[in-house]
Order: C-alpha cells, then structure tokens, then sequence
C-alpha cells in the first residue's frame, strides 16, 4: 500500500571503442578468429559492462541517458604478457581481472590468442589499472618493489604489520585479505618480500594498500585492529595515521573505550559498529580500546553523535532534540505495539537496522506520549534508508493495529524531483499477490 521511490543520479555505461593509438600496433579485432577470457560478445553486440561502483545505483532504463561522454582523455593500452601472467591476472573466475578493472576504474579485456591484455579509460585510469596489473604478476615470480613513481599518483598507503602478524591478517589462503578488498574495493599486497623466505628478523612487513583514499582508511584500519589484536600494543602504543587532509575537511579522531564500553560498542559480530558506521556514514574502527573515525567533518560529528546515544541507553530512555536535524525520522507507535517493534531482547529492530543501515531507538517515553497513546520511535541514518526503514515498522505496526496509518489514506503520487513517496491502493485479493510467499514478489519489486 505504500512504496517509497527515488530518482537515481546520473549512471555511468561502458565507454565504446575509440579509434585511438594503441601502445603496441593495433591487431584484428575479428571476434570470429580470436578468442578472449572476457565475458562473450553475441550477435555483434558487446556485452561488456563498465566497472561496478560498491554500492550500485538501481535505475531503469528511461532514467538512463542516451551515452555517457567519454573523458577527453579516453584512450586504449595493449600489454603483451605470458601464458603464465595471463592467468595469474585472470584469477579464479575471472576475480583479480574484475578487482583490478574496479579499483582503477578502467575496462580490461584479456585476449588468450595472442596474450594480450588490453586497458580502456582516461589516462589515469589506464595508468593506474597497468600498475596494479604488473604488481599482480610480479607476484607470481618473487616480491613485488614499488619504484617512486609507483606512489605518485596518491593511491597508495603503506602499512606496517609486524611480522608475527602478517599470516594472522592474510588469512588462510589469502582470505582474510582478500575479503577486506572485496569489501573496502582496493589492492593489497605485501611489498619486498618473498613470500616463502620471510625475514623473520625483521619487526614488520610493509603492506601496500592501492584504491580511493576512503576505501584506503577502511581497509588500513582493518588491518591495523587485526594486528593489534595479535600484538597488542603495536599501533595503540604510538598512534600514528597521516589524515590526508586534501581538502581541509577529511580527518580522523580517536576515542579510547573502556574494555566493557569496547564490548558494547562493539555489538555481536561487530553488528554495532556496522550500524554505526552505515548510519553516519563516517569509517569507524576499533584498534585494540580505541575507536577510529575517519571521514568529513559532517560524516564524524554524526558518529560521535550516534556512539553517545547508543551509551546514554544504558542509563534508559534517551531524550533526543530532533528538530534542525537533517538524518532523522521519527514514527508514532502505538504503546501496545512497541514491544512488537522491538522485538525479544531488541531483535526485530536490531534486523531492522542491519537491513537499512540506520541507528533506531525510542525517545524518553515519559516524555513524548502522546494522548491516544503513542510513544516516538527515531530513526538515524541517510535518506534512504530511513524510509526504508520507517515504512517497514509501519507495516508492523499495521499488521498489529489495522488502520492505525492506513485510515482515510488515499492514492497519491509524488510531483516533485529527487526523492519521493507514491501511494497505491491495493484490493485484498490483489494484496497477497503483490506481496508473495514470505514477501518474495514484494522484495524482487523493490531491488529491480
């Protein structure tokens, strides 16, 4: 009966082919003749997809422009490599080729016949895209050594592991790293090291960390609390970390939590931290007893924020000042249906906030009743997701209390631009058709 709608930004596609100088002569581009470990191409048509962002905007094709404008820029790179580099770069299904085109932001396409890997963007993200794919390879044969001009394209952070650390934060296998790229959308490698034949005479080992400077701060801090919590002491004991403040607002700040306050803000899982972090939208980590956040001014002060009220609930109710503020929502709930909200020991709202990324909580009861009963819920976070999350807990509700936001509601639709909210009306038996076993059409609806 209610669905929320957005209008998304704009939407990057992939670049065409550009007649442009190759590095190395150009070669046939017979699709007939040549075969390529890049996603197939049907009906002379191509496929490819330009480098998925971590959090992809969701659009449908009439909001899409006709072509996205290539960079003055654009232009291709060929690399003449080994059937052995060939795949290495190509990785497991084809993963370090896409980590690679994704980190750098440019399109890569690997053709097998004639080894070949070919690099499509401006040139920077060329350039960047045949650094991290040499440093790949290089790690096939030996240790891989930044030269200076490796680091010159302000990419790169260098990260100290003690050395009775570094097979703790790469994990069996790699995994641990690997996961923390996925995540954070960088590179990582240790540099000057053979992997085999470690120096174990050496107090740490440097791990290089290539990306955004964003995904940078997060991957860097999660090695540092991975570390720290196989050597304690190592980063506490001598806080070190260079805040890039590029445009005078980027920084990070400390705070140090008592062990019982590290638990708490910590969460289950780090589910708290999670929230935390997705609601403010600011890194947060924890390096042993000390917490981290990293990102603009707006982006810390909301943490702080976030982390003080999440505290001041353990006294009880909190009284929140919501007015002026520009990441809150509030929502009337009925006092007969805040337990059901809540959930046994928090654990409705708490799937609440892990599904949209907010922060909700009750305000002072005594406080902000209200004459038909009612008590205010709050909920923290970007636009979004609070609407996400405000229409699910007045779906609850109005499974508990029948027509308590439904009465007199009538169809409507949003006339204005940017984000907006449509009604549509359903009958009953159109209702369960439109919502699916276990809510299954209604999910599908929603995320296409």
């Amino acid at each position: 009966w209610l669905k929320g709608g957005f209008k998304p930004g704009p939407v990057l596609y992939p670049f065409t082919r550009a007649d442009t100088k190759h590095i190395m002569p150009s070669r046939s581009r017979s699709r007939d003749s040549r075969r390529s470990r890049s996603p197939s191409k049907k009906d002379g048509k191509d496929s490819r997809k330009g480098s998925p962002s971590r959090s992809p905007a969701k659009y449908s094709e009439s909001d899409a422009p006709e072509k996205a404008k290539k960079p003055d820029d654009y232009g291709v790179d060929s690399m003449k490599i080994t059937d052995d580099d060939a795949a290495f770069i190509l990785g497991k299904g084809g993963k370090t080729k896409s980590k690679i085109s994704r980190v750098a932001g440019a399109e890569m396409e690997l053709h097998e016949r004639d080894l070949v890997l070919e690099i499509r963007g401006s040139a920077r993200q060329r350039r960047l895209a045949t650094k991290y794919a040499k440093c790949v390879m290089a790690q096939r044969v030996g240790p891989v050594h930044l030269k200076d001009e490796d680091k010159s394209d302000q990419d790169c952070t260098l990260l100290d592991i003690p050395q009775e650390a570094v097979g703790f934060v790469t994990g069996r296998m790699g995994n641990f790293l690997r996961s923390t790229e996925d995540e954070w959308n960088v590179i990582m490698f240790f540099i000057g090291v053979d992997g085999n034949n470690r120096n174990r005479e050496k107090e740490s080992e440097k791990l290089a960390i290539f990306g955004d400077r964003r995904g940078r701060r997060g991957a860097e801090l999660k090695m540092m609390s991975a570390a720290e919590t196989k050597v304690p002491g190592f980063f506490t004991d001598k806080i070190t970390i260079a805040t890039e403040d590029d445009d005078g607002d980027w920084a990070t700040e400390t705070q140090v939590f008592k062990s019982d306050e590290l638990s708490y803000a910590l969460g289950k899982q780090g589910a708290t931290r999670r929230k935390l972090q997705e609601a403010s939208g600011c890194i947060i980590q924890y390096v042993g007893s000390t917490c981290f956040y990293c990102g603009t001014q707006e982006e810390r002060q909301r943490a702080k924020d976030y982390m003080g009220w999440l505290f001041a609930q353990l006294e009880g109710p909190v009284s929140v000042a919501t007015d002026g503020r520009d990441d809150c929502t509030t929502v009337e709930v009925p006092s007969d249906c805040v337990g059901y909200i809540t959930g046994s020991r928090r654990a409705a709202m708490s799937q609440m906030e892990a599904e949209w990324g907010v922060l909700m909580f009750f305000t002072d009861a005594d406080m902000n009743r209200r004459s038909g009963g009612s008590e205010k819920l709050t909920i923290w976070g970007p636009m979004r997701a609070r609407r996400g999350a405000e229409l699910k807990v007045m779906s609850s509700v109005e499974t508990k209390a029948p027509g308590f936001f439904t009465k007199g509601l009538k169809e409507e639709a949003f006339d204005g631009k940017g984000f907006g909210t449509d009604r549509m009306l359903l009958k009953d038996e159109d209702l369960s058709y439109a919502l699916g076993k276990g809510g299954a059409t209604r999910t599908k609806l929603a995320v296409a």
